[in-house]
């Protein structure tokens, strides 16, 4: 059983994803150890609280420095000893603490095709906005896993969502969730639950 602690920020519709696939027996081997949000009043912990998942909120404000913060968050997680960290719509920067002792252990949806838009500054709807700016006619959405840099560790899945003409960043934003995030995420959690990944040199197999 792979279990997981999911991180997030905001709505959690990824977290839906994940907890749909789960009860509908189309995720299998995979369990939602705990919810952690590292704001209050997230829908996601709502959610976590409609399908009986433990939730938990940790704020930066809450201790001294970014040192005790990522103290307490690395502890929060081990407490709960999962076996894979999901950042679903997670807006806060993994501590590098974090990301050391989970190596490997950590994927992040990204809603661009990376290496475009994405990095520093490129989260949420800035992402979708910078997109149209752009004048892409091909957008979609990333899952990879997480590295001491900003979207910058091994790409484990990828697809490609058309922009439409007169798309807004909330209408684009939708389209990329429903036809591309709510569909990897799911799909990358099963690939590591039935160990079909291989990293090398920063970049994933995918095992028969």
């Amino acid at each position: 059983m792979l279990k997981l602690a999911v991180l997030v920020s905001g709505g959690g519709t990824n977290l839906q994803a994940l907890i749909d696939q789960i009860e509908q027996n189309k995720l299998t081997g995979v369990k939602i150890e705990v919810v952690i949000s590292n704001r209050e009043g997230a829908y996601a912990l709502t959610r976590a609280k409609q399908h009986g998942i433990s939730s938990e909120v940790i704020l930066k404000k809450d201790y001294a420095d970014k040192e005790a913060y990522a103290e307490a968050l690395l502890k929060l997680l081990d407490s709960y000893r999962p076996d894979l960290v999901v950042l679903a719509g997670c807006l806060l920067i993994i501590p590098e603490q974090v990301v050391r002792s989970y190596q490997n252990r950590i994927i992040n949806i990204h809603p661009a095709l990376i290496p475009a838009f994405c990095g520093d500054g490129y989260y949420g709807l800035k992402v979708h906005e910078a997109v149209l700016e752009r004048g892409v006619k091909v957008t979609g959405a990333t899952v990879h896993f997480v590295d001491e840099g900003t979207d910058t560790g091994p790409i484990i899945l990828q697809k490609a969502v058309y922009v439409q003409p007169g798309d807004t960043p909330e209408v684009l934003q939708q389209r990329v969730m429903e036809e591309a995030e709510w569909e990897l995420l799911p799909k990358a959690v099963q690939l590591i639950a039935d160990h079909k990944i291989l990293i090398e040199n920063n970049i994933v197999t995918i095992k028969e």
